[in-house]
C-alpha cells in the first residue's frame, strides 16, 4: 500500500476544528517568565503536556502572533503554573490581551527566577530546551529543573469553552 506523501486539505472550517478541539478537557496553566530586563510576562495556556520522564520534559505552545513570543523564545527559563479550581479569575486575566496581568497577583520567584503563582496546584520550572515552529504556533519544550505540587488540591479544568473543577467518579 502506498501512503500519501502529504496531508489532504481539511474538509472543515477553522471554527469547526476549534469546536472539536474544545471537546478535549484540559487543565489550565499560566506560563510565566522574566525578560532580560526583569519585566514579568505571563499568559494562560491549556496546551500543556508531558513529553518524557527521563529527562523530565514538558511542552506547551504559543501563537506566533503573541506579543509575549519574543520574551519566551529568547529567555532561558520559564515556569508553568497549573491553576487551582479557585483561580478562574487569574486564568481570565492572563488570557486578556491588555491590562496589567500582574496587578494583585501573589507570586514568588522560583529557583530559576521565573514567577511562581501562589495557590497553583503545581509548578514546573523549566529550562527553555527547544522550540519548533508548526503552523501558526511555536511549540516550546522545557526541561524541568524544579517542580512541586499540592497533593489533593482541585485543579481548574477547561472544556467546551467553560471552566470546571474535578468531580471524582
Amino acid at each position: 500500500m502506498n501512503l500519501p506523501l502529504r496531508a489532504t486539505a481539511p474538509a472543515f472550517s477553522a471554527l469547526e476544528f476549534r469546536a472539536a478541539l474544545g471537546m478535549f478537557a484540559t487543565g489550565v496553566t499560566v506560563v510565566t517568565a522574566r525578560t532580560a530586563t526583569g519585566e514579568l510576562v505571563g499568559l494562560t495556556a491549556n496546551s500543556f503536556n508531558s513529553v518524557s520522564l527521563d529527562p523530565p520534559l514538558v511542552l506547551w505552545s504559543l501563537s506566533q502572533r503573541s506579543m509575549s513570543l519574543e520574551a519566551f523564545a529568547t529567555g532561558t527559563h520559564y515556569a508553568i503554573n497549573v491553576l487551582a479550581a479557585e483561580q478562574q479569575e487569574l486564568a481570565l486575566r492572563f488570557a486578556a490581551p491588555v491590562g496589567d496581568r500582574w496587578a494583585g497577583t501573589a507570586w514568588r520567584p522560583g529557583a530559576t527566577g521565573a514567577p511562581l503563582i501562589d495557590g497553583a496546584v503545581a509548578h514546573f520550572e523549566c529550562f527553555n530546551r527547544s522550540r519548533y515552529e508548526e503552523g501558526d504556533h511555536v511549540i516550546f519544550v522545557g526541561q524541568v529543573e524544579h517542580c512541586d505540587h499540592q497533593p489533593g488540591a482541585a485543579p481548574l479544568l477547561f472544556h467546551g469553552g467553560r471552566f470546571y473543577t474535578e468531580h471524582p467518579l
